[in-house]
């Protein structure tokens, strides 16, 4: 692919410069309906299991493609699909560790990864740690986004709010509580998601507790 990989992009601050807010939310939608067309629009369905940043792909017009299927599995119906951990450290979802059953909320877990390093231009492990000791209550949305970029426009920051509050919800601890990439798709899509008018003062815990 002409541009490389995102990770390759988020590493060079020329790169990284040049990847502006829109340009960020195009590839967090184009990975949100490739993840949709496989767990949703093929049957049988295909989980990724590596999904990161080293594996998003992108042409000349900045279109996200996945890459990499070597550790995909094409889910079987009625089995259990047990699977030995792969994935790799940092993105691969936490209950893999302990079940060995790959789900499509695997891949959601990891499209919730991708998406804030995206939004803060760095992997979020730091942002994890700090999130879960202080829980987010007084660290703004404006404080953790990739200062090598403009503050977004007045419609830009809803398009970040979106995406990272959806980010959010894929990251959470109970699987079963994640939104389906099929849903995610769909909002980022129509950006129906409820945000509260003061964007711009919105805190992680205030992001954390809207419903999606």
């Amino acid at each position: 692919m002409e541009r490389g990989s995102l990770a390759g992009i988020l590493s060079n601050s020329e790169g990284a410069v040049e990847l502006d807010w829109v340009k960020r939310m195009k590839v967090i939608r184009g990975v949100a309906h490739a993840l949709s067309y496989m767990h949703h629009d093929r049957t049988p369905s295909i989980v990724h299991q590596d999904l990161l940043s080293n594996n998003v792909l992108l042409d000349l017009e900045l279109e996200a493609c996945i890459s990499d299927f070597g550790t995909a599995r094409i889910l079987k119906p009625d089995s259990s699909n047990w699977s030995a951990l792969v994935g790799t450290y940092g993105y691969v979802a936490p209950e893999l560790a302990y079940t060995m059953r790959v789900t499509e909320k695997c891949d959601v877990y990891s499209f919730g990864v991708v998406s804030l390093e995206l939004v803060m231009g760095r992997h979020p492990g730091d942002f994890f740690t700090s999130l879960a000791s202080s829980g987010g209550q007084d660290t703004l949305l404006m404080d953790v986004l990739d200062q090598l970029l403009l503050p977004p426009t007045a419609q830009g920051i809803k398009d970040v709010v979106c995406a990272a509050m959806l980010a959010l919800a894929c990251l959470c601890a109970n699987p079963h509580s994640r939104p389906t990439m099929q849903q995610v798709s769909q909002d980022l899509s129509a950006g129906r998601v409820p945000l509260p008018d003061a964007v711009h003062t919105i805190t992680l815990s205030q992001l954390s507790d809207i419903q999606v």
